[in-house]
């Protein structure tokens, strides 16, 4: 029985799952959920995700896993994503925590009202506020990158995957990339791992 993933292709949370089951080389079935439905999330997602976000998973023996970073950390162990070492796992929490915290609001949600969500949904007032907070939360990575190849242990894992979805995008969301060098030679790597896919696919 494959992974039952509940995704949307515009969901950049949704497409960390799908890139790292793809390494992985796992089998998953994708079920479409709208981003911008309530209903159909509370339909679909009742028992299977706390908090009705997507995404979601069903594993193969019929248990249910939320929230993107979660379902990136069960995924992960025992392979090359995710290392053995205590202290480079707390690494990785501290960069997922981040993205999750800092990053993810101040880029996804200004990205989802410039290029998602539908013109008859008023617009929330601190969209300028966030644009604002994704600008710093990049100064922190390229900070980082100045130094480092990738964000923990030199090498590619799923604290690069879980902050690669949303900063690869981040020109949707009105921010500009150019100022970054190291952030963008950063998403130059990443890309130019084996087996990745587009955020599209």
């Amino acid at each position: 029985m494959a992974v039952l993933l509940y995704d949307n292709a515009f969901s950049g949370n949704c497409y960390k799952v799908r890139l790292l089951l793809t390494l992985l080389g796992i089998e998953f079935e994708r079920r479409e959920v709208s981003v911008v439905e309530y209903g159909e999330r509370l339909a679909t997602l009742r028992g299977l995700s706390p908090t009705l976000n997507i995404p979601a998973v069903v594993l193969d023996d019929g248990r249910p896993l939320a929230e993107s970073n979660a379902i990136l950390w069960y995924f992960a162990e025992r392979s090359r994503y995710l290392s053995e070492d205590p202290y480079e796992r707390g690494q990785v929490l501290q960069w997922m925590f981040f993205e999750q915290y800092k990053h993810e609001p101040g880029i996804a949600v200004p990205r989802f009202w410039d290029a998602i969500a539908p013109e008859r949904f008023p617009r929330p007032d601190d969209l300028k506020v966030r644009r604002a907070s994704g600008r710093d939360a990049l100064k922190v990575m390229e900070r980082h990158l100045r130094e480092h190849a990738y964000f923990v242990g030199e090498r590619f894992t799923i604290a690069d995957i879980a902050l690669y979805a949303y900063t690869h995008v981040a020109p949707e969301a009105g921010l500009d990339l150019e100022p970054l060098p190291a952030v963008r030679a950063w998403l130059g790597r990443v890309a130019a791992e084996p087996g990745l896919i587009a955020i599209e696919d």
